[in-house]
């Protein structure tokens, strides 16, 4: 399945390297378009908020999504990954892995499981 991603920090860029994901979407404003069904990996933005570009892209690109990744800090408390779980409410697909900052080995082998 197609990986779609959007990272400010590095740290979604980093997770996909480590999945050894070479033929990845990054979604840089939101005009990006695919026509295969995809999970994408995300950002938390402010506090809770899915990130501008990602809000772009899915808007008109939504119908493909079957799943969504999601990156945070624990340090926000309750906006921990809160993008995750406002994309997943909002169009009907499960929020598969929430993890801190760029993950570490466990998290990697469990998003492997959770995308194949």
């Amino acid at each position: 399945m197609k990986v779609v991603y959007a990272s400010r920090t590095g740290n979604v860029e980093s997770i996909i390297s480590k999945l050894e994901i070479e033929d990845a979407l990054k979604v840089e404003d939101g005009s990006e378009t695919v026509e295969e069904d995809y999970i994408l990996f995300t950002y938390t933005d402010g506090f809770g908020d899915v990130p501008y570009e990602v809000d772009e892209f899915l808007q008109s690109q939504s119908e493909h999504l079957k799943g969504v990744v999601v990156s945070g800090d624990t340090g926000y408390g309750e906006a921990y990954c809160k993008a995750g779980d406002v994309i997943a409410e909002q169009y009907n697909v499960p929020c598969l892995y929430k993890v801190e900052n760029d993950g570490s080995d466990e998290d990697i082998e469990a998003i492997k499981k959770v995308i194949a």
